[in-house]
């Protein structure tokens, strides 16, 4: 019953050795890069322009609003935090879009340095283990707050990280709830194409090419393809067995990257991560929560 993403992210690490290996490390460096982009392009068949129309504007305009007011939020108070700028953004965008899978995807577009991997092994580990404690305490939190059965389902969708947590939390509510969730959870997720395209430029423009081993894409393939795939299945043009398969693909990839990144990792580099980290997240998700509550009360939902 625990994540699939931190369980194979943990089976990593555990073998870390296998890193020095040179027979391995070809084969690692293509499952961290390669096909976590391929992962992630192959979400977009799972998200259509539908999907918002269903909603009504308002909540899609909040949900929208709640992404970047959490990355304008974590990125305002990293350095209260001793952090900079590169994890600021890395934590704020796995918390407001969707969580581990937006970790690796906004990782593979940020100037690498000697600590990348241990930011992005810490960060997949953080987000996914408060996410798997929203799974738990936020259905409990809407029964307090009397919230009916949509407006139970926005709040969930609009504030856990990960979407397998997203559907746990919403369906062990209601069917309602759950279908409500998990369209909101899937908005988020296609929100990950313009963050990292602006992410991609504003990196292109203010980092000099001497901090950075080779300078990102002015749009990266894999949000390419994102966009693309989300446009076809708009159209209704992809079938639903398409879909159902790219979705199996995308999970295994997805975690077949995670499991490579934490082949890169040793334990002990992420514990030196250290608790102001942990403050970060958990001050981030806070925030999209409050956010989302006071957008939906002032929406009138």
């Amino acid at each position: 019953g625990a994540p699939a993403m931190l369980m194979a992210l943990l089976f990593g690490i555990a073998l870390n050795f296998l890193s020095d290996e040179t027979k391995c490390a070809s084969g690692i460096a293509f499952s961290a890069r390669t096909i976590l982009r391929f992962g992630v392009a192959l979400l977009g068949t799972r998200i259509s322009f539908e999907m918002a129309a269903d909603l009504g504007w308002p909540v899609v305009t909040l949900v929208v609003a709640s992404v970047f007011a959490t990355i304008g939020f974590g990125m305002a108070v990293s350095r209260l935090f001793g952090y900079r700028a590169r994890f600021a953004f890395l934590s704020a965008g796995s918390v407001a879009i969707c969580g581990a899978s937006a970790a690796m995807a906004i990782s593979a577009i940020l100037p690498k340095d000697d600590r990348s991997e241990e930011r992005l092994v810490f960060t997949v580990v953080g987000v996914t283990l408060l996410s798997t404690i929203a799974m738990i305490v936020y259905p409990i939190l809407a029964d307090l707050m009397g919230l009916e059965s949509t407006f139970a389902g926005v709040f969930i969708g609009a504030t856990i990280h990960d979407v397998a947590q997203v559907v746990g939390a919403g369906f062990s509510m209601s069917e309602e709830t759950g279908e409500v969730a998990t369209v909101v959870k899937l908005i988020r997720v296609a929100m990950l194409a313009p963050v990292i395209l602006v992410a991609s430029l504003i990196i292109r423009r203010y980092v000099s090419t001497a901090d950075v081993s080779e300078r990102p894409a002015i749009v990266p393939s894999f949000v390419l393809a994102f966009v693309i795939l989300v446009a076809v299945n708009s159209f209704g043009l992809i079938p639903q067995p398409v879909i159902a398969t790219s979705t199996e693909l995308s999970r295994w990839a997805l975690l077949t990257a995670i499991a490579a990144v934490g082949l890169k990792t040793s334990l002990k580099d992420v514990i030196d991560v250290g608790p102001a980290a942990i403050a970060l997240l958990v001050v981030e998700t806070a925030f999209i929560g409050g956010f989302t509550v006071a957008g939906l009360y002032w929406i009138g939902f």
